[in-house]
Parts: structure tokens; C-alpha cells; sequence
């Protein structure tokens, strides 16, 4: 049951409203990393990323609404404001949105072996 005030939670996974919320904004190259049998941290690991500052800021924007109205909350982010790189942790999910220079610099898909656990939502 929903706390007072908050939408019911929708009957989608969360996964998927995170992958559609990303697509519908035009996040680039993004994978899902499936942590269940590798982590406790979370579910999944969701990587994206955005053409630029703003670009960054708003798709992450548009995902925490998206959650939020799916009924999933409020979500805890940091880096929302810098826009290089922003982290939504979503409880189940954890998700990161990246200009593609900072994506490559911290490389997590190479830290959490995407070749064999992963799949690419969007290209």
C-alpha cells in the first residue's frame, strides 16, 4: 500500500520504467547489468549517457518523475546540479548517467564483467 500522497506503485517492473524513462529522453548507450547473482548492493546497475551537461541533468529529471508517478518513490541522487555525472539510487536499481568522457574514465561496465552479465537496452 502506498504512503499517503504517493501514486500506487505501477505494476511494471522497475527495471522497465527506468529503461523507457531512458529511452523516451534519448539516453545513449544504455546497459543494464543484472547484480542478482553477483551482488547484494543492488538488483541492477543501469548505465547511460547524455550528450552533455544538460542533457545529463534532464534525463536524469525525467527518470526520478517517472519513477515517482510509477509509484516507486522518491529516489536518493547525487550530482543532479553538476550534470558530469549523476547517481539515482532507486532502492533495487542503481543508476548512473554520464557525459560519455566521464563513462569512459570510470569504465563500471568493465568493473561489473558487462560482457557476461549484461544486455544493451538502447543504442
Amino acid at each position: 500500500m502506498p504512503a499517503p500522497g504517493e501514486a500506487p506503485r505501477s505494476e511494471r517492473p522497475v527495471i522497465d520504467v527506468v529503461t523507457a524513462s531512458l529511452e523516451d529522453s534519448k539516453a545513449e548507450e544504455v546497459v543494464a547489468i543484472d547484480l542478482r547473482t553477483k551482488s547484494a548492493l543492488a538488483d541492477h546497475i543501469v548505465i547511460a549517457s547524455g550528450r552533455s551537461n544538460r542533457h545529463v541533468s534532464a534525463v536524469a529529471d525525467h527518470l526520478l518523475r517517472d519513477l515517482k508517478e510509477a509509484g516507486f518513490g522518491s529516489s536518493k541522487v547525487e550530482g543532479l546540479q553538476n550534470g558530469d555525472w549523476v547517481l539515482i539510487d532507486a532502492g533495487d536499481i542503481i543508476v548512473h548517467i554520464f557525459r560519455p568522457e566521464v563513462r569512459s574514465f570510470y569504465n563500471l561496465e568493465k568493473m561489473w564483467s558487462v560482457a557476461e552479465t549484461s544486455e544493451t537496452v538502447t543504442r
